[in-house]
């Protein structure tokens, strides 16, 4: 990571500025310092640091259960996706495997967090530049979105709907079909939306050739997501690592050449509609059956067998009390969220607190290159750059 504080001391005649840490351009938790010959960016240096919270020393304070919560804070654009990353990393802990039903929801949650993901990316990157309309094109069908996850089990933003062997709830009466609805609408609404942009001429000349970033830069700096794919490189773990059953679905895994913020944003585009097919794919298939493991050292028993039975009581103490307890050893798992690779690096004890948790989040490496991409610019043009690459402070001050 570049340190701002080594730009050089020796006087000239060029003009330090800060840009950040403000709303809007840099969100409110980045501060770049920039050397100015004019309005062209010479010299530049990025600064993070102003919302981290501790979180891997959290998750070290707390049962693998209570964990889950915390993960959507990492990404909160599009939290539920992490809590499903964290989930999956325990099960690979504990050896176990999510029923088929419960994995189809996993998929179907995720590619909606996608989705939403990308309309605030997409969305506040205009607004940005100076295009206000877009943005609540992309709004109103993330709200559509949080919707969903409100009818599906309650809460809109932070659903905390993931649990280790599973969901914590099936889909309700009409879930799944209101779900089609609601993505068969969007899909005109997106479409609307890069007919607004993709060939417009203003957003063309502030976005085609600003922040480019080459495929030896991107694989210099472990580039992921969006950022890599609009670069040139292919790579998604979905298709190279598959997991939920993702391996199952028919879809592409959208790629340009220029690595510009213009193709990063269209590469979004393309993965939203992407999404909608996998979505659409795993609502057609899902299966019947149960949507959370039958083992009592992981899930808790159903509530006649705690009020009936011994058993029942037991167990259920003993996950409430003593929680999961994985055994001991080290995992690495990594999925695909809707900016990248997100990695989950877990020590267990054999107790029923993880020992060393790590997170590798997509951020934190694309975000390392931006001094890089931004010398030669204008001012305007960075603002532009890094709305494209969809800094989230969450996970990258974790």
């Amino acid at each position: 990571m570049s340190d701002a504080t080594h730009l050089s001391p020796i006087p000239t005649d060029l003009l330090t500025l800060n840009i950040g840490p403000s709303h809007p351009a840099t969100h409110g938790t980045l501060r770049i310092q920039v050397q100015l010959d004019g309005e062209t960016i010479v010299n530049a240096g990025c600064e993070i640091g102003y919302l981290h919270r501790g979180y891997e020393k959290q998750c070290e304070t707390v049962y693998y259960q209570l964990v889950i919560p915390f993960a959507e804070r990492l990404n909160y654009m599009g939290p539920v996706h992490n809590s499903n990353a964290w989930c999956h990393a325990c099960e690979l802990m504990l050896g176990i495997e999510v029923p088929v039903r419960a994995q189809a929801l996993r998929v179907i949650t995720s590619e909606m967090a996608r989705i939403i993901d990308h309309c605030v990316c997409i969305g506040t990157n205009l607004v940005d530049i100076g295009a206000l309309t877009n943005f609540w094109y992309m709004y109103n069908y993330r709200e559509k979105i949080y919707d969903l996850y409100e009818e599906l089990c309650g809460a809109r933003m932070m659903v905390n709907y993931p649990r280790i062997g599973g969901v914590s709830l099936d889909a309700p009466d009409g879930w799944l079909e209101k779900c089609l609805t609601i993505i068969d609408e969007m899909q005109e609404a997106v479409g609307d939306v890069r007919a607004l942009v993709e060939r417009n001429r203003i957003f063309m000349d502030r976005t085609i050739g600003v922040g480019r970033i080459t495929r030896e830069l991107a694989l210099s700096h472990g580039v992921t997501g969006p950022c890599l794919r609009a670069a040139g490189i292919g790579h998604d773990l979905r298709k190279t690592q598959p997991y939920w059953g993702y391996e199952k679905y028919s879809f592409e895994i959208p790629v340009a050449e220029g690595g510009d913020t213009y193709d990063r944003t269209v590469v979004r585009f393309q993965e939203m509609y992407e999404s909608c097919k996998i979505i659409k794919q795993a609502i057609a298939s899902i299966p019947g059956g149960p949507v959370m493991v039958d083992n009592h050292l992981v899930a808790l028993p159903p509530k006649d067998k705690v009020y009936n039975t011994m058993e029942g009581l037991i167990n259920h103490f003993k996950l409430v009390m003593h929680g999961i307890q994985p055994p001991r050893g080290e995992i690495y798992s990594a999925t695909e969220s809707g900016n990248g690779e997100i990695g989950f690096y877990i020590v267990s004890d054999g107790g029923p607190v993880p020992w060393r948790v790590r997170i590798r989040p997509p951020c934190f490496a694309n975000y390392s290159l931006f001094p890089k991409i931004i010398k030669g610019q204008m001012v305007a043009d960075a603002v532009a750059a890094l709305g494209s690459i969809n800094i989230i402070a969450g996970e990258l001050d974790r």
